[in-house]
């Protein structure tokens, strides 16, 4: 009998998924498409590059050259750091109860270690992170200038 009702049970429930047949009618307010027109108008003007104006790229790598508590230390060590490689970012995150100097502004992971190579005599503690940074400006030049 058991058997009987489970059988009628899954019939049921299998007529009834099949069942619901309908159409939907969308009611919505007509300033819902303006607002959708002016985000995509934002997005087309957001991709444009502004010279001067650093494009934040979604994600690269940076350089962690220093880390301590001692303030002063940390102006220190970005100071050093700027006056040897003047042309790259520094960065200092502060994260209780620590300072961070991070540098570069990488898009590959091997820029940052060739950087790391070069300056590991200065900076003996070395640490490559991933995360936001401003996407370094590129050189656009075409042939006909070079």
């Amino acid at each position: 009998m058991k058997i009987f009702y489970s059988i009628i049970f899954c019939l049921l429930l299998f007529k009834a998924s099949f069942a619901q047949k309908g159409e939907v009618i969308v009611i919505k307010d007509p300033l819902i498409d303006s607002l959708i027109a002016k985000r995509m108008a934002v997005y087309k003007t957001a991709g444009e590059v502004k010279p001067g104006k650093p494009i934040v790229s979604s994600f690269g790598y940076r350089v962690q050259i220093f880390y301590g508590s001692d303030r002063r230390e940390v102006f220190n060590q970005q100071a050093r750091f700027k006056s040897l490689y003047p042309k790259l970012n520094t960065y200092l995150i502060y994260k209780e109860p620590n300072y961070y100097v991070r540098v570069g502004d990488f898009r590959t992971r091997l820029e940052a270690q060739r950087l790391m190579s070069e300056i590991r005599p200065t900076f003996p503690t070395l640490f490559i992170f991933r995360e936001k940074i401003n996407a370094p400006q590129l050189d656009i030049t075409t042939d006909d200038q070079r």
